[in-house]
């Protein structure tokens, strides 16, 4: 059970407005897409080459992927080598404009429904009595904001796994998805979505669960910005680790969109379980973890970089909220 000392509780009572949790969330957001895309290119370079390499696909598919990867330096060398160094931003407009908003929507979403659950859960205490917060305040209020945000922006989602997946031009891009919307319709820009939920509901349950248990020992709702990094990036380690097997699955699916039926490549609508069992079949348990080392090395700084500025964020717009109340008062 996680505590939280009287005191500390009673200036943890958010001051900010939810455009300002918005704002603190944004720049983490912008920051960890620019210098993270690369690796994120690498780990669904790796579970693509992985998925082709098993199925049986026509020359003009695995024409695409001339350069075998070895691993995540082997990728990282070759990938600029033969396509430039760009490439390895692949997909970066789609992920601005998929992660801006969804982490402005996941963020606040979560520190809303955790403030509400913790002042329920609380109601009856004092504040000069240590107020809890236990684990599944933060599991729960995670897992539904998750769900929310990851709903509205799977659509870019698949466009920039798509993307990253091999070199395409945007034009090549909107031919993709006129043939998915013919083979699909509208249903079909939610393509992944069960293994997404499977990766990314799990993966904030644990992950604030872990950074929210982090923090208590810090003995304050409000960590300087080292505490909130280093917590960020041991919670997002531990829960990349967990959730990886569904990140391959949800690369194999999101991948196969957009491409002709004629052109030797199984069909794409298999079943998240007819996936699992595919990856196990023909790379036993290690497939799970294909790209697990850039997925890792991108997602613990990344979950280190927004936790610090949406920590540091919410304790500027607090200090500023209280400046102004304090101002008020002395004129009153």
């Amino acid at each position: 059970m996680l505590t939280r000392k009287g005191p500390d509780t009673a200036t943890s009572k958010s001051q900010i407005t939810l455009g300002q949790q918005a704002a603190a969330s944004c720049g983490g957001a912008i920051i960890t897409a620019f210098f993270m895309t690369p690796l994120d290119v690498i780990k669904t370079r790796l579970q693509a080459q992985q998925r082709f390499s098993n199925e049986k696909i026509s020359s003009s598919i695995i024409k695409i992927y001339p350069n075998q990867f070895s691993g995540t330096l082997d990728a990282l060398v070759k990938i600029p080598k033969y396509e430039g160094v760009t490439s390895l931003w692949s997909g970066l407009s789609p992920t601005l404009a998929l992660s801006v908003p969804a982490t402005m929507c996941y963020f606040v979403s979560y520190e809303q429904l955790r403030l509400k659950l913790r002042g329920l859960y609380n109601k009856d205490r004092t504040q000069n009595i240590i107020h809890t917060q236990p684990f599944w305040i933060p599991l729960l209020s995670a897992g539904t904001a998750r769900a929310f945000s990851l709903t509205l922006v799977n659509p870019l989602e698949l466009i920039r796994t798509k993307m990253q997946s091999e070199k395409l031009s945007y034009s090549e891009m909107n031919e993709a998805l006129k043939l998915l919307m013919k083979q699909s319709g509208i249903k079909g820009l939610w393509k992944g979505i069960v293994p997404t939920f499977f990766r990314d509901v799990p993966f904030s349950a644990i992950f604030w669960m872990s950074y929210e248990s982090i923090k208590s020992l810090y003995g304050t709702d409000h960590p300087v910005m080292w505490q909130s990094f280093i917590g960020g990036a041991i919670s997002g380690s531990i829960a990349a680790t967990v959730t990886i097997p569904f990140d391959v699955v949800k690369t194999y699916q999101q991948i196969s969109f957009g491409t002709n039926k004629h052109s030797g490549e199984i069909k794409s609508s298999r079943t998240t379980s007819k996936v699992l069992m595919d990856i196990y079949r023909y790379n036993g348990l290690q497939g799970f973890f294909v790209g697990l080392v850039p997925r890792l090395i991108r997602v613990a700084p990344a979950c280190a970089i927004m936790i610090s500025c949406f920590e540091y964020g919410k304790v500027f717009f607090n200090n500023m909220a209280n400046k102004k109340s304090s101002t008020q008062n002395l004129e009153s």
